[in-house]
């Protein structure tokens, strides 16, 4: 079984991944964040570095999803190949921060990977609000997103319900996490993890 678990920067989605790999023994792919080489220079020059960040990130999760199809094992993603195509390209391409050029090469891959890749068999959306997002960004510190904006967020998080909104590809389980506190709060989590049974039970 594959699970992913997708949202915006800042909404828990890494710490969702270990605490549901650890109570269902599922074995957890993680976005390769603090090996990207190109993390650091992007927040410092988006549109210089736009188009290597998306190819490295295209790149990391489609050979992740393989990897992931020939292990035969229950899994649970941090993050899908969906969001990069369908959220943080066209919002740098919208921007201004890639070219017309760029995006269609960057497109034309991303079709040509979608043909070979399955869907997740539950998608988890983490939905929250831009001052949720900010406090979680500002708690874990990391240097590269001190310069994520407000405004950068904000077109993201719309993106992102957009896509939402017309998600076909699997069953689909949408967790609001405003008024959640699944780290802290054990009640939290077993709520969370009580609708993930009712999901998982109706995929067999």
């Amino acid at each position: 079984m594959h699970v992913a678990i997708a949202g915006n920067i800042g909404a828990g989605k890494t710490t969702l991944t270990k605490l549901l790999a650890k109570h269902y023994k599922w074995e957890p792919h993680y976005e390769s964040v603090t090996e990207n080489p190109y993390l650091d220079d992007f927040y410092g020059s988006m549109e210089r570095w736009s188009f290597n960040l998306q190819i490295y990130f295209l790149n990391s999760r489609f050979r992740q999803i393989l990897d992931i199809r020939e292990s035969g094992k229950n899994v649970i993603q941090d993050r899908t190949i969906y969001e990069d195509a369908h959220i943080f390209a066209p919002n740098l391409h919208a921007m201004g921060l890639m070219t017309n050029r760029d995006f269609s090469n960057y497109l034309s891959l991303f079709e040509l990977m979608e043909r070979l890749v399955e869907a997740p068999d539950l998608l988890i959306y983490l939905r929250g609000s831009i001052s949720t997002l900010v406090g979680q960004i500002h708690r874990r510190g990391r240097d590269y997103e001190n310069s994520i904006s407000i405004d950068y967020l904000s077109r993201l998080n719309e993106r992102y319900e957009a896509w939402i909104s017309k998600y076909n590809k699997g069953k689909l389980l949408v967790i609001d996490v405003d008024d959640l506190n699944f780290v802290d709060n054990q009640e939290d989590l077993g709520l969370v993890i009580d609708k993930i049974d009712a999901q998982i039970h109706g995929l067999f």
